[in-house]
């Protein structure tokens, strides 16, 4: 049993840095799992539908199974690598602004 004067916000605060979930990086994160859902479940579901269509001789489900998915996963790390650097920067000239000038 807790005692009332512990706060359980409080006590994990330190667990969760409000900083690291901003609500940008919150939706950034869901549109990226989105559409790594996206081309893991429906694309794939689909692949058989797209053998009718031919890329070069391989059919176009072959193109997007074995090589498309992995092209699209691959995309998802760079722009989210890119995306939290452009906020760490951000945040940083925020932060630069935000400090008293120096004595």
């Amino acid at each position: 049993m807790q005692s009332s004067s512990q706060d359980p916000d409080q006590e994990q605060a330190h667990l969760f840095p409000p900083d690291l979930h901003d609500v940008r990086h919150l939706q950034l994160k869901a549109v990226l799992l989105l559409l790594w859902v996206l081309v893991s479940f429906v694309a794939m579901y689909f692949a058989h539908d797209l053998q009718t269509a031919v890329v070069g001789w391989w059919p176009l489900g072959y193109w997007v199974a074995a090589q498309g998915a992995v092209l699209v996963f691959m995309a998802i790390v760079v722009v989210y690598a890119w995306a939290m650097s452009r906020f760490e920067k951000q945040e940083a000239q925020h932060g630069d602004a935000a400090a008293p000038p120096p004595r």
